[in-house]
């Protein structure tokens, strides 16, 4: 009986102590995961600019404004944003500056999602293009 008992005991011992590493290192890789998850968040939450791609195009329509149809999408991993500022600037045929104006997407939009959205403006005379970007956006919390 106290054979079994010295051989038992040891390799018990030798069990527990390796299922102890396992479960720490598992505890480790947690804590390391949730840390780089938060570290990636703060940065999309300070900068929705770096994070949200616009994309669109325009046309005139018969009473002569300027439709601008566009699709906002969120690059982010993490970070869910809303109310996206879209800043549109209006140029010439020789590419100078006419006019800015500012929409704004009343939208959410998850990480790896896109909205669509489209306006109408008078653009001043001479408008030959638009361009889109974002300037700002509410991070959801």
């Amino acid at each position: 009986m106290k054979k079994i008992f010295v051989l038992i005991f040891p390799i018990s011992i030798i069990l527990f102590s390796c299922s102890e590493s396992e479960s720490k290192k598992s505890a480790k890789e947690k804590d390391s995961y949730e840390a780089t998850k938060e570290s990636l968040q703060d940065k999309e939450k300070k900068n929705p600019q770096n994070f949200l791609i616009v994309t669109g195009n325009n046309r005139n329509n018969l009473v002569g404004q300027t439709v601008v149809k566009g699709t906002v999408t969120n690059k982010a991993s993490v970070a869910t944003y809303k109310d996206v500022d879209v800043k549109l600037d209006f140029y010439s045929k020789t590419k100078t500056l006419l006019e800015t104006d500012k929409e704004i997407v009343y939208e959410i939009i998850g990480p790896g999602e896109s909205k669509n959205f489209k306006t109408k403006y008078f653009a001043p005379k001479g408008t030959d293009s638009v361009a889109l970007s974002v300037t700002a956006a509410k991070v959801v919390e």
